[in-house]
């Protein structure tokens, strides 16, 4: 059988793709947007090769031909994983490739926030500097990274990577997962003990909005709170909120409840202090998206081989 390949969005990978090992045809298109785009461009597909692009219930039982969804990430909250496990569809993604660009991106937004780093820049550029009666000023709380302490909420690979840095960094360390590991702490005392919290946990019905007004208002008032696994886990208006009122420190994001976010979103905004936004970039560096390309590539030839590996249930 002579597969058919198609990647709908090729532009969200910055990396060498090699072609698999059996007979096959190939595609690919920089990105695709709607419903429409994603039927007419995998009616003859047997593999569809995605990073974000949605693939639910109403699209997917258009494509009769579909064998596999190759993800192209770890997150598979795109998918519509019952209705591929109902109609034989098999979905794999994408593992323990970030080991070192998504925890060096906690780390920088760590270091940014609690020295208030962006804060000084942007005050040098604007003059404030120049009128200072001292050779320094000291406009913005600067807070040590040695001796805070760091809640990891979510404590599998990617949390336990953070967690060797971090005490690198001579920070004390709290771990939360919702799977039994030795030496966890439970939720509400990350909350209330963390000078940081960062996020690693995947977005689903459980998850969505876990940190909201309440959950924020447990936090210390100089606590930061680190985003770089998927919008939705917190609520973005909460946030922005307490950000303004003060009831925490800061905040360092990665990602939105919608990306990229055409339409606005509450928290860009130039008004909230204290407040970092990248546009989910913390995956992407040029070494961890080859390892996910050939991670990509070895999905699908252990598929047709008929030894499936990464498979999501």
């Amino acid at each position: 059988m002579e597969h058919a390949i198609v990647f709908l969005d090729r532009e969200s990978v910055d990396a060498n793709v090699r072609r698999p090992n059996f007979p096959h045809t190939y595609k690919e298109y920089d990105s695709t947007w709607t419903p429409e785009e994603i039927v007419d461009r995998l009616k003859d597909a047997t593999i569809a090769i995605i990073n974000k692009v949605p693939m639910r219930a109403d699209t997917l039982k258009q494509l009769p031909k579909l064998k596999l969804i190759a993800v192209a990430a770890t997150g598979t909250d795109v998918v519509d994983k019952a209705y591929c496990k109902q109609h034989g569809i098999t979905v794999v993604n994408i593992r323990n490739y970030a080991f070192n660009t998504v925890p060096e991106h906690v780390i920088a937004l760590i270091f940014a926030l609690r020295r208030n780093l962006l804060t000084y820049v942007k005050d040098v550029a604007n003059g404030v500097w120049n009128k200072s009666s001292q050779f320094c000023f000291l406009t913005h709380p600067i807070r040590d990274i040695a001796g805070s302490t760091l809640g990891i909420v979510g404590y599998g690979a990617l949390g336990k990577s953070i967690g060797k840095r971090a005490e690198a960094l001579g920070m004390n360390v709290l771990p939360y997962d919702v799977m039994p590991q030795p030496g966890l702490v439970d939720f509400e005392t990350i909350l209330k003990e963390s000078d940081i919290i960062t996020l690693h946990v995947p977005l689903t019905p459980e998850t969505k909005n876990m940190i909201g007004a309440k959950e924020l208002k447990m936090m210390k008032p100089t606590a930061i709170l680190i985003n770089t696994a998927r919008g939705g886990l917190v609520d973005e208006a909460a946030l922005a909120a307490a950000l303004k009122d003060g009831t925490i420190a800061g905040a360092g994001f990665d990602v939105l409840t919608v990306e990229p976010p055409k339409e606005g979103n509450i928290l860009i905004d130039e008004s909230i202090p204290n407040l970092i936004v990248t546009p989910h970039v913390a995956w992407a560096s040029k070494e961890a998206m080859q390892i996910l390309s050939d991670q990509l590539i070895d999905n699908i030839e252990a598929f047709v081989a008929g030894k499936p590996q990464n498979v999501v249930e």
